[in-house]
């Protein structure tokens, strides 16, 4: 973390150098003080004449002193503030881009709760780290040894009292502060549970409110907050025994103080003004041994909060950057030579198994096999979602682990079953796919995605605004957004992944013929439940168990392919919607 900290160095030294200005002058007020009373009212060395003159002097240097220190503490504070956050600008920014960075294995390993609880909450708590450890420490720390200072300075016997106090203050500190630290990983973990139920219920509203489970939520939300309320509450209240056993070791310090100054009063070893400066500085060291506690708390907090940041920063993506630069002389290939893949935790059981398939550039595959028999997961190790477990994956016969990412993922484009929507204008999510894109090449793929039909319905048109999730969206617009952002990307390989499935079969078919219209380089790979939306593919793979069964046409499939035909007919029963 000390690396983030390089950058800000000027104001990290500004801070505590302006804080030992404010703590200077808080530090000369007793001794002042001290001055108008045995000066000034009691006026000791002018025959116990009191000199108004001095008091309002003294007063006056007294005002000006606290101003000063009073602008000292400013800007202390404002330079504090500058480092610590820029300090977790910087980290946050650094922690929001590993995590863009990280495979889906990794990702899950975390869980999405507790990465907005890593980049939100932990990264707050380590600022006011970097606040504490620049300002509040060396506040403490300097009124601490300043006050011992000049209080020996002001008779040795008052020392007795800071002798006699702080063995019981720091044991107090210790048990309190071994005691604490521990619960600090555990109430961050249980935040990180809190913000993965919220999560869950805010994306899956519709579900609950589907199947009337709002109650449900609610109490396990409840249980998941209450968890976080306990862990909080046994924090809070370790924390408040320590203050008045704090404030009963101060109080003793001080009627202490006033013991032993009264003795020296009247032995004429010490003054009252003395005895009263005596009282304010030590008030002020053990004040400061008890915001010291605080400032501990806040420093185990923040080391629990470093460490789970920590994890994130020094995570290497399993997923690791080659080095090729994408330019080809062959554009939109894909081979997969023997490839097998496992989940990652799952590697004894193989989700696809030697799979060796060519896609020739601009042809126009389909995938039709039976749920969980791999075909969304063949398609996530072109893009390199995920790694195979064994055999290779070329595109345009480089493979894939030699490309850097950004090219290897520029060569592609890919729209889902579930249609990632944000929340923004019907524009900004088609413009997703290309940045640069005119407002032309945005209607001309809109048009291509058959999205214009509703579009144009919509008072704002391409304007109009989308809620998050795209709630404000049926399930067939969300996809023909998706479907417009991946044509507008105009990349060599296009991939559906059932991203057609909430089309009616005459809009389906109106897109198929725009893109081989448009878009007949284009390498396409579609997946579907549907023969009738793969029947007009040039070629058709059936994967049963991981394994490739079948390949074809669809008529050569209907002549040989057992598979195929169980499926053809069984749909043909279900409505006949293959001659669509």
């Amino acid at each position: 973390m000390l690396n983030y900290m390089k950058k800000y160095w000027f104001f990290a030294l500004l801070a505590p150098l302006f804080m030992v200005g404010e703590v200077s002058m808080d530090l000369l007020q007793p001794r002042l003080m001290s001055t108008i009373i045995d000066e000034g009212v009691l006026g000791l060395s002018n025959n116990n004449v009191g000199n108004l003159n001095l008091i309002i002097t003294t007063g006056l240097k007294m005002i000006v002193l606290v101003t000063l220190g009073c602008f000292c503490g400013v800007m202390s504070g404002i330079f504090a503030n500058l480092c610590s956050q820029n300090f977790g600008n910087d980290i946050r920014k650094d922690a929001f881009e590993k995590i863009m960075s990280l495979s889906f294995e990794q990702t899950n390993t975390f869980s999405t709760g507790s990465l907005i609880t890593r980049v939100t909450n932990d990264i707050t708590q380590l600022q006011n780290l970097v606040t504490q450890c620049i300002r509040g420490f060396v506040r403490t720390f300097l009124l601490f040894a300043g006050g011992i200072v000049c209080m020996l300075t002001l008779d040795l016997s008052f020392g007795i009292v800071i002798a006699c106090a702080l063995p019981f203050v720091i044991i107090c500190v210790i048990f309190f502060i071994s005691k604490a630290n521990p619960m600090f990983s555990v109430l961050q973990a249980k935040l990180d549970r809190v913000n993965n139920v919220m999560q869950e219920n805010v994306s899956g509203s519709r579900v609950i409110k589907a199947y009337v489970r709002e109650d449900y939520e609610q109490k396990r939300f409840s249980e998941a907050n209450g968890s976080l309320v306990k862990t909080q509450l046994d924090v809070l209240l370790l924390f408040s025994y320590m203050t008045p056993i704090m404030n009963i070791i101060l109080n003793i310090s001080i009627a202490a103080v006033i013991k032993i100054g009264a003795l020296e009063v009247q032995a004429g070893s010490a003054t009252p003004g003395n005895v009263m400066a005596a009282i304010t500085y030590v008030s002020q060291i053990l004040n400061a041994v008890m915001r010291m506690t605080m400032i501990f708390q806040t420093v185990s907090r923040g080391v629990a909060s470093g460490r789970r940041i920590n994890e994130i920063l020094v995570c290497t993506p399993t997923i690791t950057d080659g080095s090729f630069d994408g330019k080809t002389d062959v554009r939109g290939k894909v081979e997969f030579r023997n490839v097998s893949f496992a989940y990652p935790g799952m590697r004894d059981k193989l989700i696809l198994n030697h799979i060796n398939l060519t896609i020739h550039p601009g042809e126009t595959l389909a995938i039709l096999g039976s749920t969980g028999c791999g075909k969304s997961s063949l398609v996530n190790l072109i893009p390199r979602f995920f790694d195979v477990t064994e055999g290779q994956i070329l595109v345009d016969d480089v493979d894939v682990k030699e490309y850097s990412l950004s090219k290897l993922r520029d060569k592609i484009a890919i729209a889902l079953q579930k249609s990632e929507i944000f929340s923004t204008s019907i524009c900004e999510n088609i413009r997703w796919g290309n940045p640069d894109a005119t407002d032309d090449m945005l209607i001309q793929a809109a048009e291509t995605a058959q999205a214009m039909e509703f579009i144009e319905t919509r008072p704002e048109g391409m304007q109009s605004a989308v809620t998050q999730g795209g709630t404000s969206l049926s399930g067939g617009q969300k996809q023909r957004l998706a479907i417009s952002r991946a044509v507008l990307k105009n990349a060599e390989i296009l991939i559906f992944d059932d991203s057609t499935s909430a089309l009616d079969l005459k809009t389906e078919a109106r897109l198929y013929e725009a893109l081989r219209k448009h878009h007949s380089s284009v390498t396409t790979i579609m997946i579907a439940q549907r023969i009738a939306s793969v029947k007009d593919a040039d070629r058709i793979i059936v994967l049963e168990n991981g394994s490739i069964a079948a390949c074809g046409t669809h008529q050569e499939l209907l002549a040989e392919s057992s598979i195929y035909q169980d499926i053809y007919n069984s749909q043909l029963k279900n409505g006949g919607e293959i001659d669509g």
